[in-house]
């Protein structure tokens, strides 16, 4: 078995009011005031107050921006080698600055001995793993491997890695980092997916220890994992790169999905654990969206208490893909130093598939 020792989280330097965000693009879109009056009561309804992004336009006025052409059309719109030059200029030093958060005080670098990255918003080789072995000076010699292009769940899938490789050596300190900045993949075409996707994400990194359970220090012991693909949505999520840049599909019957499969999928998950779901003590779900959560409640039964970490995280970040879901997770941890009582996490994510990802944990 393994164990989470810690989680640290970054975020870029800047961070944008939704309200602001929603100034930003209405004129993008050009607007008439019928469908500008839809849109901000969308944004209004998002349950979400704050974003953050590399890209700083979203809060300057036209003649400061370092990103968009200040032109009427916003043409030349950026292409996809502007985004991915922009994604290898930022990634690597806020991946850092999460990995830094990290280990501060639990281990030394030079002592992880397995990286694996994760992101779906950026691509090239060398890539993100061997940018950030480079920027931290780690040894040339260590295991890494890399996640890509699985979407909102990938940070699931690289715990299952992490706890395959801790099994296999129970001197392995495992560092998984999850960096996804998609802002920089907004469109500019009024389409029902261009206008979820600038809805909904924004960027941010998270890193995560993992270790073998005989590590001396303290954490979150991995019980199980478990998946299930609903293949009649795989039309109504997906990420295809274009030569204009990575486009999202997210259509209205994503929530509906959820919720018609997700509490099936919870029972699924928990019986292949044997665990029984009032053994659980914590719903760490990632927050795809305020219509997601409502979903998963109606699914499950729950009241909104049970998913307050959830939609904290939906509020102050948004949707920022693969890291939120330890973002979610690390709000969790904080609030079981002060709770020193026993508890048992239940964790999910969604992505592309329409794939569902689970994940229980223990602390004895």
């Amino acid at each position: 078995m393994s164990k989470i020792i810690s989680i640290g989280t970054a975020v870029p330097a800047h961070k944008h009011e939704q309200k602001n965000i929603f100034n930003f693009m209405h004129k993008v879109y050009a607007l008439n005031e019928l469908d500008k009056r839809k849109l901000k009561f969308m944004y209004n309804q998002s349950g979400i107050d704050t974003r953050y992004s590399v890209i700083p336009d979203y809060g300057l006025p036209a003649g400061q921006w370092s990103f968009y052409p200040a032109t009427e059309n916003l043409e030349p719109f950026p292409d996809l080698e502007q985004r991915l030059s922009w994604y290898n200029r930022t990634a690597p030093p806020l991946s850092v600055a999460a990995i830094e958060n990290c280990l501060n005080g639990k281990i030394n670098k030079h002592s992880v001995t397995h990286l694996i990255t994760v992101s779906c918003t950026g691509m090239s080789a060398p890539g993100l793993d061997l940018q950030v072995m480079e920027a931290m000076d780690l040894a040339p010699n260590i295991f890494r491997t890399s996640v890509n292009f699985m979407g909102c769940y990938a940070a699931i899938h690289a715990m299952k890695l992490a706890d395959a490789l801790c099994i296999a050596d129970n001197k392995a300190k495992v560092l998984i980092v999850c960096t996804e900045l998609c802002t920089l993949h907004f469109q500019h075409q009024n389409t029902m997916d261009n206008l979820a996707s600038s809805l909904l994400f924004g960027d941010g990194s998270a890193a995560i220890l993992i270790t073998h359970d005989d590590d001396e220090q303290d954490g979150l012991h991995i019980k199980k994992f478990y998946s299930e693909v609903a293949f009649k949505g795989k039309k109504d999520m997906s990420w295809e790169i274009s030569s204009s840049g990575f486009l999202m599909t997210l259509s209205g019957y994503v929530p509906d999905l959820i919720e018609e499969d997700f509490s099936k999928l919870v029972d699924h998950s928990l019986e292949n654990a044997s665990v029984e779901k009032k053994d659980i003590t914590h719903w760490c779900f990632h927050p795809g969206g305020k219509k997601i959560l409502t979903a998963i409640q109606k699914s499950m039964d729950i009241a909104g208490e049970d998913l307050q970490h959830s939609y904290n995280i939906l509020k102050a970040y948004g949707n920022m893909s693969s890291p939120t879901i330890l973002f979610v997770l690390q709000q969790i941890m904080e609030e079981l130093k002060m709770e020193h009582k026993k508890s048992n996490i239940f964790g999910a994510a969604f992505g592309p598939g329409l794939t569902m990802e689970t994940f229980i944990l223990s602390d004895d």
